[in-house]
């Protein structure tokens, strides 16, 4: 083993560099030729926010309220990746859930909403008659105040038209 290179895995291995068609390690960096236009080296960044599901948000929590230490917090944070202002929000988001959960429930069969809306509809339709038979019955009271202003020949205001 008289000439074994660093570079060379194979001891046998010739130490001249691989010709131009040949496969090999070298192939991958090589320079593009004349002819081939060149990649854009820069990298456009994706911004995605990162979701925590239910159970990470839980698990996380839990172990921020074992943190008793000063800087335990700090450094769970640090090792998650999270902000202070993301477990202040999660602890509210549970303490409203908590809330929620302890909250008494209606009974009996959930409100349809289509069928409030016919029936306050129907109500409606139902008012607008009462009211149209109210105002004939009133027009009817007062064209028989005006005949009968005419009979018996006292003045009457002028006639006023919606």
């Amino acid at each position: 083993m008289a000439s074994m290179s660093k570079s060379s895995p194979m001891p046998d291995a010739p130490s001249s560099p691989p010709a131009e068609g040949s496969a090999g390690a070298r192939r991958a960096t090589a320079q593009p030729s004349a002819g081939a236009p060149r990649p854009d080296p820069e990298v456009v960044p994706v911004a995605r926010r990162r979701r925590y599901s239910g159970a990470e948000k839980q698990r996380i929590l839990r172990e921020a309220d074992r943190c008793t230490q000063p800087g335990e917090i700090g450094a769970l944070l640090r090792r998650e990746g999270i902000y202070a202002s993301m477990l202040s929000t999660w602890r509210k988001q549970r303490e409203q859930a908590e809330q929620d959960a302890l909250r008494p429930r209606k009974r009996g069969p959930k409100p349809d909403a289509v069928r409030a809306e016919v029936r306050q509809v129907l109500q409606l339709q139902e008012e607008n008659a009462r009211l149209r038979a109210e105002l004939e019955r009133a027009r009817l009271v007062i064209d028989v105040q005006k005949k009968l202003s005419a009979i018996l020949g006292l003045p009457t205001p002028p006639d006023e038209k919606p």
